[in-house]
C-alpha cells in the first residue's frame, strides 16, 4: 500500500494528514497556532515561520508515528494554505518576512494606489478577480515603505503552502489557486501579470515560476527529512489554496458544481469557465481552480469557525467538562442542546460576518442582538444556535449573489470542512439555502484533494477526475424542511435589515467593526 501526505496550514491551526492510496485518512498530526500583530504596527498579523515551522515538523513527526508506517512508504507530500498569506525571501532562499492571511496593516497604500491611480482597483480585478482588500501589492509597497532593508533584500516572494513546500525541497516555486490570491495574476493565462507590479513602482523580478497542482517540483531534502522525519528523496508536488485543494477534495471539479467549505471562514465557491470575466460591481471574488480550465466564484463568511471556538472557550466551560467525561467533542453538547432550540432561536440576532462585498468589504461590530431576560429561551443553547444559523444565512446570501452573476444555481451543495461534523449544522444548512446537501465520509476535504494531486503527481492516477472518481465517497445527504425554508427566508431578510443598521453604527464611529479591508474609511 501507498501513502500519500498533505500539509494544510489553514487560518487556526496547521495538520500533516496522510491517506492511503484508496483515500481513506489514515492518521493527522495537528497544532493550534496564532498569528500575532507586530509592535506598533496597527491591524498587522505577522507570520512567524521560524516558530511554525518547528509547529509544523511536530506535526508531520505526529502524524509518522501515528500511522505506525515506514516512512518510504509515503510516496508524496503536497501542502496547502490559508490563500493571501505571503513570505519572502532574499536571494539565497533565506525567510525575510511573512504575513498571514487577514492582515491589514496596509491600508494607507490601498488608499494611496486608489489615490495616484485613478479606477485601477477596477482595472486589476477585471484580470485578477482579486481587490486590492488582501492582495500583495499594498502589502509590498507597505514593506518598500517601513522596511526597506527587507524589501532591498527581497529577491522572491511565495504564498504560504510554497513556504511549506520550499521548505521539504529547497525548491520555492507557487500555484494559480494559491497566487491568483495576491491579485497580480492572470485568471484566463494563470501566469503572473508582472507588468501590475512595475507599474505601481515595484520589483517585477521576484515572482517564482508557476506549476499547475499535481506537477512535482522536486524532492524531500537532507535537512528538512531531519527535521520532520519524511524519508530523503520523497517527491514534493504542487498543492494548492485551500478552499481550491478542498473543492478539487470534494469532486467539484467541474463547471456549475457548488460547495461551502466550513472551516475557520466559510467559503461558497461555484466553478464557472476560467475565460469568464469578474463582475462589474466587484461584489465577489473570482480565483483560479486547481483545475486548469475553470476558475471559482466565491463568496466568504468571515470568522465563522473562529467563532465557534470563541463561544466555546469564552463561555462553555460546563460543557467541556461534560464532553472529557462522555468522551465526545464539546460542539456534539452543544449542538444536542441546541437542536431543542426552535427556528430562529427564539429571536436572537447575531452580527458577525457580513456577506460579501468585494470592492467595500468590512463588517460591523461583533454582538448579540436581541436577547431575552428570561434564561430559559437565552442561553447557551439558543445563542450557540444561533451562530449556526447565520453562518448559514450568510453563506445562502452569498450563494445567491454568485448565482445572479453566473447563472448558474444547483439544487445539491456539497458541505464539508470541521462544520460539516455537526448534524444540526448541516441540516439548518439545508432549510436556509433550500438545497439538498452532500457530507462527504473525509471531511478533511482540503487534505484529501492535496493528497489526489500527489496521487497524480507520481502516477497513483491518471488525473483528477479518476483521483476524484476513486476517492471521494458520501457520508449522508440531508434534504431540506421546505416549511423551515420559508421561515429562513423571513428571518434572512429581517437579518439583512439589521445588520444594515448595525453598519451605520460603525459608519458614525460609534462601534468597532469586526474587520476592515485596508483602505476602507
Amino acid at each position: 500500500m501507498a501513502y500519500l501526505m498533505t500539509i494544510d496550514a489553514g487560518t487556526g491551526s496547521v495538520r500533516a494528514v496522510i491517506f492511503d492510496e484508496e483515500g481513506w485518512q489514515v492518521s493527522v498530526g495537528q497544532r493550534e497556532w496564532s498569528h500575532l500583530a507586530e509592535d506598533g504596527v496597527i491591524d498587522s498579523m505577522g507570520f512567524d515561520f521560524r516558530t511554525n515551522w518547528k509547529i509544523t515538523s511536530e506535526c508531520i513527526r505526529e502524524a509518522i508515528t501515528l500511522a505506525q508506517m515506514g516512512t518510504e512508504d509515503i510516496l508524496a507530500v503536497t501542502a496547502s494554505s490559508m490563500r493571501e498569506g505571503i513570505i519572502l525571501y532574499d536571494a539565497e532562499g533565506r525567510e525575510l518576512w511573512g504575513v498571514a492571511n487577514v492582515d491589514a496593516r496596509a491600508s494607507a497604500e490601498v488608499k494611496e494606489l486608489k489615490e495616484i491611480f485613478s479606477s485601477i482597483e477596477e482595472e486589476f480585478y477585471r484580470e485578477s478577480g482579486q481587490t486590492f482588500a488582501l492582495g500583495a501589492l499594498p502589502r509590498l509597497l507597505w514593506v518598500k515603505k517601513h522596511r526597506p532593508d527587507i524589501y532591498e533584500k527581497t529577491a522572491t516572494l511565495s504564498m504560504i503552502s510554497d513556504w511549506v513546500l520550499a521548505k521539504l525541497s529547497g525548491v520555492i516555486a507557487t500555484d494559480p489557486s494559491n497566487a491568483g490570491t495576491t491579485g497580480i495574476f492572470s485568471l484566463t493565462k494563470r501566469q503572473w501579470e508582472r507588468g501590475q507590479a512595475r507599474r505601481v513602482g515595484l520589483k517585477d523580478d521576484i515572482f517564482p515560476p508557476v506549476y499547475e497542482p499535481s506537477e512535482v517540483i522536486g524532492e524531500v531534502t537532507r535537512k528538512a527529512s531531519d527535521e520532520t522525519g519524511l524519508a530523503l528523496g520523497t517527491k514534493v508536488v504542487m498543492g494548492g489554496g485551500d478552499v481550491q485543494l478542498g473543492s478539487a477534495g470534494l469532486g467539484v471539479i467541474r463547471e456549475g458544481e457548488s460547495a461551502i467549505l466550513g472551516g475557520s471562514f466559510w467559503q461558497q465557491i461555484v466553478n464557472i469557465d476560467r475565460s469568464v470575466i469578474p463582475p462589474e460591481d466587484m461584489k465577489l471574488r473570482i480565483n483560479p481552480h486547481v483545475v486548469s480550465g475553470l476558475s471559482q466564484a466565491e463568496g466568504i463568511t468571515f470568522f465563522s469557525g473562529l467563532i465557534m471556538r470563541w463561544f466555546r472557550d469564552a463561555f462553555c466551560d460546563r460543557e467541556k467538562i461534560e464532553a472529557d467525561e462522555r468522551g465526545i467533542d464539546a460542539y456534539e453538547v452543544l449542538e444536542e442542546m441546541a437542536a431543542k432550540v426552535p427556528i430562529g432561536s427564539h429571536g436572537i440576532v447575531p452580527i458577525f460576518s457580513d456577506t460579501m462585498k468585494y470592492g467595500k468589504w468590512y463588517h460591523a461590530s461583533p454582538s448579540f442582538l436581541n436577547l431575552s431576560l428570561d434564561p430559559s429561551i437565552c442561553n447557551r443553547a439558543s445563542m450557540f444556535r444561533s451562530l449556526e444559523e447565520n453562518a448559514a444565512i450568510v453563506s445562502a446570501i452569498n450563494l445567491e449573489d454568485i448565482a445572479s452573476f453566473s447563472g448558474i444555481r444547483s439544487d445539491t451543495l456539497t458541505f464539508a470542512g470541521g462544520a460539516s461534523n455537526g448534524k444540526l449544522w448541516s441540516q439548518i444548512l439545508a432549510d436556509v439555502t433550500g438545497r439538498e446537501i452532500r457530507i462527504p465520509i473525509v471531511k478533511e476535504a482540503t487534505s484529501l484533494g492535496g493528497a489526489m494531486m500527489a496521487g497524480v503527481g507520481v502516477g497513483i492516477y491518471e488525473d483528477i477526475d479518476e483521483a476524484a472518481r476513486e476517492l471521494v465517497r458520501w457520508e449522508r445527504t440531508v434534504e431540506p424542511n421546505r416549511e423551515n425554508f420559508a421561515k429562513y427566508q423571513e428571518i434572512k431578510a429581517q437579518w439583512q435589515e439589521i445588520y444594515a443598521a448595525q453598519l451605520a453604527l460603525v459608519d458614525r464611529g460609534l462601534l468597532t467593526s469586526l474587520w476592515k479591508a485596508p483602505g476602507i474609511l
